[in-house]
């Protein structure tokens, strides 16, 4: 089975056939009919800018770069992993220091697109639980920014103002119950709002296989979701931690497996899941009805190779673009099969390299930043280029 086979699953008799591996066949069929009346857009094609960005202030050095995002100004943000940083690098921390550098910068930086310091802020502080193990990032179109946490008491979701200013908790440190805790997330990686519906969707997660909806100004509960759309189910095998090792060539789980490590929203209100671990991600509709799935490097085992997804800025946000933090690579996929049309990028340490890739986002130019963590604790830019 080549590495970049991809399958389709939709709902309803298009389920059946896609057991009889028909569905497949059908939809590029389809697929091909319906695209001949216009030429294909052309493929984005990128290339690393190894001077993004400029060297951090204060002496500073950063660990893990778990999240990344961009707002409607054009300004990137990241969320890092201080404690991941090894200490032999601390050592202007210590009292006395004993070198001219380095020491942690904080949590959160924010970037300008010439690569500058803008903001910084984040750690603990009064009336909110810090996560123990940074995760995900995202900043709304309210100017709100959401941060998700994946240590093992990490059983909520922070809002803060661009500033840093605390304004809302979902969830407490150390108190969820499991897939059907409505008040609680277990390790959740990823979180997107709906600025329209006032909803905010979040990846739940490393200790949770689902994705769970609230309301984004009062965090009321709303709804919840598995795979498929159906409801998730505690414990079992692929449970985080559990003995269960994706295989492939055996039929798609039923359920998430650990982690839920993605949520994406697109203009025409599909709702797209990394299934990171089972070397996929779903399509659903917002109120959890299941769509569709495409399988992407389905023989990858280790941490699986849909870490993340991206759609494209165009109108019809024709590509999606997706990081796979086990081979290292990013991909562009065709939205509309989940076909994959090219890659950039190897494991590597050199610029436009990757080791363990992990976060994707875009701004408005189209360049893409991707984050990576493990050893990797970097950001990259990459520059959106004409089609050679």
């Amino acid at each position: 089975m080549p590495i970049t086979m991809r399958r389709a699953v939709l709902r309803g008799t298009w389920g059946i056939c896609a057991t009889l591996g028909l569905a497949p066949l059908l939809t590029r069929r389809s697929m091909a009919q319906s695209g001949s009346a216009a030429a294909p857009a052309a493929i984005p094609e990128f290339q690393v800018d190894p001077f993004w960005p400029k060297p951090l202030p204060n002496n500073w050095i950063i660990g893990a770069v778990a999240g990344v995002a961009v707002d409607k100004r054009d300004h990137i943000w990241i969320v890092h992993r201080p404690g991941t940083i090894a200490q032999r690098q601390l050592m202007a921390e210590r009292n006395p220091p004993e070198t001219s550098c380095c020491t942690r910068a904080p949590a959160v930086l924010v970037f300008d697109k010439q690569g500058n310091v803008l903001r910084n802020w984040g750690g603990p502080g009064q009336g909110y639980e810090w996560p123990e193990v940074e995760h995900g990032i995202y900043v709304d179109a309210n100017d709100f920014v959401w941060l998700a946490g994946s240590g093992p008491k990490d059983h909520q979701l922070l809002k803060f103002t661009l500033d840093g200013q605390f304004v809302m908790q979902i969830g407490r440190s150390g108190q969820s119950r499991g897939n059907a805790d409505t008040a609680n997330l277990n390790r959740p990686a990823d979180v997107e709002v709906d600025t329209e519906a006032r909803e905010v969707y979040v990846a739940d997660g490393y200790g949770n296989r689902r994705v769970i909806v609230f309301d984004s100004e009062t965090g009321a509960y709303k709804r919840h979701w598995g795979a498929y759309g159906q409801p998730p189910v505690d414990g079992g095998p692929e449970a985080y931690g559990g003995t269960a090792a994706y295989t492939p060539g055996q039929p798609p789980s039923r359920q998430f497996a650990s982690p839920v490590h993605c949520v994406r929203l697109t203009r025409d209100r599909q709702v797209y899941v990394c299934d990171r671990t089972n070397d996929r991600y779903q399509v659903f509709r917002p109120d959890g009805t299941f769509v569709a799935e495409y399988f992407i490097a389905p023989e990858t085992r280790l941490n699986g190779s849909v870490a993340d997804l991206l759609p494209s800025l165009d109108p019809s946000q024709e590509f999606l673009f997706s990081v796979d933090n086990s081979n290292g690579v990013a991909r562009v996929i065709r939205r509309r099969d989940g076909e994959v049309l090219s890659t950039f990028g190897r494991p590597g340490r050199w610029a436009g390299q990757f080791h363990v890739p992990h976060n994707i986002a875009q701004d408005s130019d189209g360049s893409l930043y991707i984050t990576e963590v493990d050893n990797g604790q970097r950001v990259q830019r990459f520059v959106r280029r004409a089609p050679s």
